[in-house]
């Protein structure tokens, strides 16, 4: 009996791996009862079998032995506990529980058989049966229902009788079931209980959603000192504004103001001080009464005030300037990825990154080994970042390309059915749309669907317009393409498809024509941005409300652009890149909601159109991706502030010289219309979208008339060097 009943087990663990999730608990399925921290990765994910036997037997056998202990018979022990009593066999308990295993075979190894037999009842005192009744079928089945009634209890009551496998599963619920209402009682309870891998994860959400963390949750008021400074002081705290941090701060000390308000210049040390708002510092740190009363607390305010008014940043004696720690940024949770576009009239396969807390762009030496790629469009998986379509100044692509971001690599996956340029993609529960664009002879309107699973593309219902040069956007589960060219005109036209009916459906037109339109869904609704309208390059913005089904502007962008890249981080979208209608630009700014003003950031490395930009969040590997002189941003600020002074006294000298010289300045421009003067460093800044237009002969080609540079791009792009190099700054420069 012991010998068919630990095969069967054996046949088990290596079988069953389904799981099944419900509202009302989880049916958890086996687990290897080796699994290692590696696992917790994924908390509903399993480790796969190794290796394989009929399902069928195992299952049979498994089922069988735990109805001969439901029907008490073979049955050779019994385990009681406070309410409750079961009998089982013992082989099986013993298999599955270091416990067990101890008391019906350690224990009493040396005991004669008489013996034996008077001591194969173990008594468990302060559990109850319903728990007991979830450990003996774990041992039997591998299953058990995990709901957010029991999970704590059946976790203690699994370690305690040395299931670990069972023990896995609960950190894996726990896991699961992280909000920022629960995830401090979570960690606190991984740590009580030396759970340390359910401590990181929980420690990490908490991490990852601050904000949402210091406005609902109640229980980080009642943590100590030591670990409410590591949370306020971790690098990886993700948050936007640094006023969030200070305002949690003063909710903690409130919590108990005559223990803990002497603590508030070791707090203001955790808080990144010079990144606040101005408002808020000199209001709610500058005049708290904390603050007043603390003599510890006067120093920093003067440290900050020099800071954040740059009192000591053009004092030539200072030596190189160190960025304090009130001022050093943390890092990103998401990193924005700039792939490919147009320049100098080629395409490029560069790859830059943009740090939004450090306000740079990085540039990553990862392109694209097939070769570089513009006019093509992206989408986002996990960690991977899908190429799919565009020209590369030759050919039209129906090929696809996939970028692991984490193992750095390209490889190749299942072409389109057609070749597609000025594509629109979008994701949608798992799966990436290739939607209209150019195949080098029509404008189209066809739709394929890319099942990264299956590596295959599926043609589906296609749009009820042609659409190259169009934008396309997810939102409430439904997926939106907007504007485009349909070969003749700029459109003003949208339209939604819905998975469900597999049905397009017309919205009420835009207020604009655009092609070459960028679009995003940001708060609930439909962004549309920029494009080409057939007469100039736009700055508008436009939201659609689907309750309303109603479009209302939105502020202008500083820079009119067509062909560039938009992205959401930090709760703001970012507008990168693209053509003004004179040269390809490298230009970013970011809008905000709150003031529906949009405001500069730091410009890209690298001048260029047609590109793609993607938000990559989580990534375990984000420090590869990111400012890594994070140090010196002070420096380099000084540098910029030194490199736009000296740019605004050559431009005092050049405008009193300008009568005598403007006509042959103006000469020298119509005669090399393609050709930059500026240093190799600098080549591709004047470059001009017309090169790409004349190349690929699209709507660009025949919407384009004025392509002469513009003769102040080299001082535009000096200037350009004087802006600044954090998150803060960027708010600052509004």
């Amino acid at each position: 009996m012991a010998n068919l009943s630990i095969r069967a087990r054996d046949n088990f663990l290596v079988n069953n791996n389904n799981q099944h999730m419900h509202d009302e608990g989880v049916v958890m399925p086996e687990i290897d009862n080796d699994v290692g921290d590696e696992d917790m990765d994924d908390p509903l994910t399993l480790s796969s079998p190794k290796r394989s036997l009929n399902p069928t037997m195992s299952d049979n056998a498994l089922n069988t032995l735990n109805e001969l202990r439901r029907n008490k018979l073979l049955c050779d022990a019994v385990i009681s506990v406070s309410d409750d009593s079961f009998n089982v066999h013992r082989a099986i308990m013993s298999a599955s529980s270091s416990y067990f295993r101890a008391q019906f075979t350690g224990f009493n190894s040396n005991m004669s058989p008489s013996k034996s037999d008077e001591n194969r009842t173990v008594h468990i005192p302060g559990m109850s049966g319903a728990i007991m009744e979830e450990l003996i079928q774990y041992a039997y089945l591998r299953k058990c229902t995990i709901n957010a009634d029991n999970v704590h209890e059946l976790l203690i009551s699994a370690d305690y009788v040395g299931m670990i496998g069972l023990v896995t599963l609960c950190k894996q619920y726990l896991a699961s079931m992280l909000t920022p209402q629960n995830c401090v009682s979570i960690m606190g309870f991984a740590r009580f209980r030396f759970l340390d891998d359910l401590y990181v994860k929980a420690r990490n959400y908490l991490l990852r959603y601050f904000t949402e963390v210091a406005a609902k949750n109640k229980d980080i008021l009642e943590i100590g000192l030591k670990d409410f400074y590591d949370i306020i002081s971790d690098d990886e705290l993700n948050t936007r504004e640094e006023d969030h941090v200070w305002k949690l701060c003063i909710k903690w000390i409130d919590h108990d103001p005559e223990n803990r308000k002497q603590y508030v210049a070791q707090l203001m040390q955790g808080v990144r001080l010079g990144l606040m708002t101005p408002k808020c510092f000199m209001e709610e740190v500058k005049e708290h009464p904390y603050v007043l009363q603390c003599e510890d607390a006067k120093p920093l305010i003067v440290e900050t005030f020099k800071f954040m008014y740059d009192l000591d940043i053009m004092n030539p004696s200072s030596g190189e300037l160190i960025t304090p720690p009130l001022a050093m940024p943390r890092l990103p949770h998401e990193v924005i990825f700039a792939i490919g576009g147009w320049s100098g009239g080629t395409s490029k396969g560069c790859i830059e990154t943009y740090d939004t807390r450090a306000d740079r762009w990085v540039n990553i030496p990862a392109e694209d080994p097939a070769g570089p790629r513009a006019y093509h469009g992206t989408a986002v998986i996990g960690f991977k970042i899908y190429s799919i379509g565009g020209y590369d100044g030759v050919e039209y692509f129906n090929t696809c390309r996939v970028f692991d971001a984490v193992r750095k690599n390209w490889k190749e996956i299942a072409p389109m059915h057609c070749r597609r340029c000025y594509v629109s993609v979008a994701e949608l529960n798992g799966l990436i749309y290739a939607i209209g664009g150019y195949d080098g002879h029509n404008r189209l309107n066809t739709v394929e669907r890319y099942n990264p699973k299956a590596n295959q593309w599926t043609v589906i219902t296609p749009m009820n317009m042609q659409r190259s040069d169009a934008s396309a956007c997810t939102l409430k589960g439904k997926i939106y393409a907007t504007g485009g060219f349909n070969g003749q005109e700029c459109l003003d036209s949208a339209e939604y498809y819905d998975p469900v009916s597999n049905n397009w459906t017309r919205i009420p037109n835009m207020n604009h024509r655009r092609s070459g339109v960028s679009c995003v869904a940001f708060r609930g609704q439909l962004y549309v941005i920029g494009g080409f309208n057939g007469t100039a390059r736009l700055s508008t913005g436009e939201r659609y409300d689907p309750d309303t089904q109603s479009w209302s502007f939105i502020h202008e962008m500083n820079h009119s652009r067509s062909n560039f890249g938009l992205e959401i981080i930090d709760d703001m979208i970012f507008a990168i890149g693209g053509f003004n209608g004179v040269s390809t630009i490298s230009h970013t700014e970011c809008y905000v909601a709150e003031t529906d003003e949009w405001m500069e950031a730091t410009d890209m490395n690298v001048v260029r159109s047609a590109l793609t930009a993607n938000n990559v969040a989580g990534l375990p590997n984000k420090r590869d991706y990111i400012h890594k002189d994070r140090d010196r941003l002070m420096e380099e600020r000084r540098q910029r502030l030194l490199a736009s002074t000296m740019a605004r006294d050559a431009e005092t000298i050049s405008v009193s010289n300008a009568s005598v010289e403007v006509q042959d300045a103006t000469m020298d421009d119509y005669d090399s219309p393609n050709e930059d003067d500026d240093t190799d460093d600098e080549e591709d800044a004047a470059t001009m979208d017309a090169v790409a237009a004349a190349a690929l002969r699209p709507a660009i080609e025949d919407q384009q008339e004025d392509m002469r540079p513009d003769p102040n791009h080299r001082f535009r792009m000096q200037l350009s060097s004087q802006r600044f190099g954090s998150h803060h700054e960027i708010r600052r420069r509004s």
